[in-house]
């Protein structure tokens, strides 16, 4: 393999020249750069990209962070993310967080000391403001399908306060007053979008809710609906709204588990459109997000400011949602 050193020594200048030649970064003479070029051509010697990049301060290789690849929305979200990088000649790689703040730190002090452009960040458990400039410095940030409230970070989301919005008025429309919100724990500004959204609807039309905690899981829905089957069982409580399809589709299961009829005596609704909500039993009620988008909007954002198209500043972008009406949700009984 020819390297530097051969090309070189065939143009009789040191290797430092050659780099210089290559990378325009200090002035070569033309005389000097037409020698380099000439013995690089005679030898068949072929640039390494990777060194190209590094001369001119980039790398073309990105991060996207997300809190769990196993779950199928992230991974839809991450596809965006890679067809759009590689569309534009960048490399991606792939971050796992899990919802654990600590570890997300962690895997953000590993992208700094890593050569890469710039990340694509769906937080689990979002550090604040100032922890990520502590942490990133100055590399390019877009926040994706989550965000921090008042950062000077960019995001791109989902318009989550009309989709819950949306489900509030759909569950009154059938009749429903008492309600359970699944929701995981922590403060994140999706969800507290989500409940506020759905709450302010659930009260002006008379309605009455409760708080239910636990994981963004179909595990996490049966545990969470648990303690409250007696209540949903006597028609107490007539409708649930999770705050994720898996979530929604645990509570279903459980329910009909406990021959609890959906929608006949509850009605459940989720968030997402998760491909598994339409093929579940009754399949599912939901909101859509469009999560190829996101991944979308936020890498083209991200790559835009790293080629100077446009500077990256804490402008949100939100896309539109959908309300999917299938046949988990239906009347409450009189």
């Amino acid at each position: 393999m020819v390297s530097i050193a051969d090309v070189a020594q065939a143009a009789g200048v040191s290797p430092t020249t050659v780099s210089h030649a290559l990378s325009g970064k200090r002035k070569v003479s033309p005389h000097i750069v037409s020698r380099v070029r000439e013995a690089m051509d005679r030898l068949g010697y072929q640039p390494s990209r990777t060194a190209q990049n590094l001369a001119r301060g980039t790398t073309r290789i990105l991060a996207v962070a997300v809190p769990d690849i196993g779950n199928s929305y992230f991974a839809e979200l991450a596809k965006g993310v890679e067809a759009t990088a590689i569309g534009r000649g960048y490399n991606v790689i792939l971050c796992t967080t899990g919802f654990d703040l600590e570890k997300e730190m962690q895997y953000l002090e590993m992208i700094r000391s890593r050569a890469v452009d710039g990340i694509v960040y769906s937080a689990g458990s979002p550090p604040t403001n100032s922890e990520l400039h502590r942490v990133l410095g100055d590399m390019p940030l877009v926040f994706v399908d989550e965000e921090i409230v008042g950062t000077d970070f960019p995001s791109v989301v989902s318009d989550n306060d009309k989709g819950a919005r949306l489900v509030a008025r759909h569950l009154l429309d059938l009749g429903h007053r008492k309600a359970l919100l699944l929701v995981m724990p922590g403060n994140n500004a999706t969800s507290i979008r989500r409940i506020e959204g759905f709450g302010d609807v659930w009260r002006q039309g008379g309605g009455e809710f409760a708080i239910v905690k636990s994981d963004l899981t179909e595990q996490g829905g049966r545990k969470a609906v648990l303690p409250h089957i007696e209540a949903l069982r006597s028609g107490e409580v007539t409708a649930i709204f999770a705050l994720n399809d898996f979530m929604a589709i645990g509570a279903i299961n459980q329910l009909r588990k406990e021959g609890i009829d959906v929608p006949g005596q509850v009605s459940v609704v989720g968030f997402d459109d998760v491909s598994a909500g339409s093929y579940c039993y009754p399949p599912l009620t939901t909101v859509r997000q469009n999560v190829l988008g996101l991944g979308v909007a936020a890498t083209t954002t991200l790559i835009d400011s790293l080629e100077g198209v446009k500077p990256l500043t804490g402008e949100q972008v939100v896309l539109p949602i959908e309300l999917i009406i299938r046949e988990s949700t239906g009347p409450r009984r009189i």
